[in-house]
């Protein structure tokens, strides 16, 4: 054995216990445990699936003339021996590091359909304190993957975190963004913008404009000052109030402040009689023809057909009721066409399904002049595959092709094109515990199959209003069972969607909050109509809780929202049927 003076006098070097203890790993959060927390990225998020080790991973999606880079700058000490390592999957990604003080350094895979690991090393310069590492993609090419990146070698001073910034003031305040700015700190290198007490941005100035959020609600902001050695303390809260939407209220596509939502038996009779379009009272802000219904399954073909006389002695002619559309929509009313329903299964599993749906649903559309479309799947429409773990990156082609084809449709008659939705709780609350078949499989793969829809599509959608019927026990944000049959089950679920909850428990995958003027509470308008009917009192408690925080019950609120758009019913023939029990309590209600 040679001992350490034969070594040197061989000219190798021995590597002593000292130096080994002053290699470690100084890149921060390399696994993205921590969402972005470190990192700066040009297109970039986390997703749970697929990763490496751990349960997150970097996925960067290049776009034009942007690469997708994802960088951290890291303290080294000069003239010292580092060596940069991760993992990556997808086609053309890039590992390296730049600002070495001598050459800069970096590896790629061509084509990693699964994790490959990437190894470069590089030596700094002689004066080199930092050094700039990074991932990337390619230009025109896929969505990548990284996770576990490390760089090992002698840590560099890092020096103390940066002293808390001063001055943070609010400047101009729209319905959904609020414009912030601050002194800056000296040896800042960036900046944590804090909402709520909830980190939802980072910066390298110093001003940022916070978007995203309600209109007529109050936030709270801090900002804490970053640099390689930590995150300094938060700054003094500043608070501000969003403003009303530019509308004062009314909301999207002109519909009034609380609006009623009814569904029109225009195809069939259901026990309930036929109601004429013309007999509609005014009440009712939003119609809902029920059902336009596809040809076959997997068709995409959709085609809405009146009811036939033999069912409906009473039903008019296609001229009056394309008259009796032209009257209501005169009157400010908003006619929909309503796809799907109990019996009107729609799988898009292909592109040619999709064209199909657009081109005859527009077609509906065009024919009987309407203002746009209340998407009404249920029973299998909308299932996911078992690989499809991540709401906000969808992959199942039903899934991928109905937003395609609602984008597409949404794109063709313009902004005012009304958009709704009534998911059943299964497709959309459940997806709280719930998410497909699961990490383990086994899970019925339609539990929260709506939330990927409803997310994609959340900027053009008017109104979502969840039918809170015909349903089983559902695990409210209380983590307790609510069950239909009075206010709570209304509150909780309502509760849900205006706050937001982490998709299958996962606290890194929440699905956000939608806007209060965008959901309306779904409800049977009798007992014939649905299970799950409640009392008039007890919709009006469920009012009261929502929008006052009042009778509230045992289920706390996280929130009070005045701005809820209002109720949606299965039907307006059945409550025709019950001599307009909900209608009347609607207008009474909201006068």
């Amino acid at each position: 054995m040679l001992t350490a003076a034969a070594l040197a006098a061989s000219g190798l070097t021995a590597l002593t216990s000292a130096a080994r203890a002053a290699d470690a790993d100084l890149a921060r959060n390399g696994g993205f445990e921590s969402a972005l927390d470190g990192w700066t990225c040009t297109a970039g998020t986390t997703v749970t699936s697929p990763v490496h080790s751990g349960t997150a991973a970097l996925k960067a999606t290049p776009a034009g003339a942007d690469n997708a880079r994802c960088a951290q700058t890291v303290s080294v000490k000069p003239d010292s021996q580092y060596t940069l390592s991760g993992y990556v999957r997808g086609t053309y990604v890039y590992l390296g590091a730049s600002g070495t003080g001598t050459t800069d350094v970096s590896t790629w895979a061509q084509s990693a359909p699964d994790w490959q690991q990437l190894t470069t090393t590089f030596r700094t310069g002689p004066s080199t304190t930092k050094v700039t590492i990074y991932t990337h993609g390619w230009y025109g090419t896929g969505a990548y993957h990284a996770d576990d990146i490390s760089l090992t070698g002698p840590g560099g001073e890092t020096g103390q975190p940066p002293a808390a910034p001063g001055g943070l003031k609010a400047g101009s305040v729209t319905s959904s963004s609020v414009a912030l700015s601050w002194s800056p700190v000296p040896g800042a290198t960036g900046y944590a913008v804090y909402r709520d007490g909830t980190k939802v941005s980072s910066v390298t100035g110093t001003s940022t404009t916070v978007t995203g959020l309600t209109p007529s609600t109050a936030y709270s902001f801090q900002v804490t000052a970053v640099n390689n050695a930590g995150e300094s303390a938060r700054s003094a809260t500043v608070t501000a109030t969003t403003a009303q939407r530019p509308d004062d209220g009314g909301g999207s596509s002109d519909l009034p402040a609380h609006a009623l939502v009814g569904y029109l038996h225009a195809s069939f009779a259901n026990g309930s009689g036929y109601t004429r379009m013309a007999d509609v009272p005014d009440s009712w802000d939003v119609i809902d023809l029920a059902f336009g219904e596809p040809t076959s399954v997997t068709s995409g073909d959709i085609r809405f057909e009146r009811c036939p006389v033999a069912e409906c002695p009473n039903v008019e002619s296609d001229a009056e009721f394309k008259a009796a559309i032209k009257a209501k929509q005169a009157a400010g009313k908003k006619v929909l066409i309503s796809i799907g329903g109990q019996n009107g299964q729609v799988q898009l599993t292909t592109a040619a399904a999709r064209d199909k749906f657009v081109s005859s649903v527009s077609a509906i559309i065009d024919e009987y002049g309407l203002d746009g479309l209340d998407i009404d799947f249920e029973g299998h429409s909308l299932s996911l595959n078992a690989d499809d773990t991540d709401f906000k990156n969808p992959k199942t082609p039903v899934i991928v092709n109905l937003i395609s084809a609602v984008k597409t449709l949404k794109a063709k008659y313009g902004e005012d094109f009304v958009l709704t939705m009534a998911p059943e709780t299964f497709f959309v609350q459940l997806g709280y515990q719930y998410y497909g078949t699961g990490k383990w499989g086994g899970q019925d793969p339609r539990a929260g199959a709506y939330l990927p829809v409803i997310h994609a599509l959340r900027d053009d959608l008017t109104l979502l209003h969840v039918q809170d019927y015909n349903s089983g026990s559902i695990m409210g944000l209380d983590n307790q069972y609510h069950s239909m049959g009075g206010a709570d089950f209304h509150i909780a679920m309502t509760d849900m969607l205006l706050t937001g909850f982490p998709v299958a428990g996962d606290a890194n995958n929440v699905f956000p909050p939608l806007r209060p003027d965008q959901v309306a509470i779904g409800m049977p308008a009798s007992t014939q109509a649905g299970n799950g009917h409640v009392s008039p009192a007890e919709v009006t408690k469920a009012l009261n809780c929502l929008t006052k925080k009042t009778d509230c019950g045992s289920y706390a609120t996280h929130g009070t929202w005045p701005a809820l758009r209002g109720l949606m019913t299965w039907s307006i023939n059945w409550d025709r049927y019950s001599n307009w029990e909900f209608q009347k309590n609607f207008d009474a209600y909201f006068g």
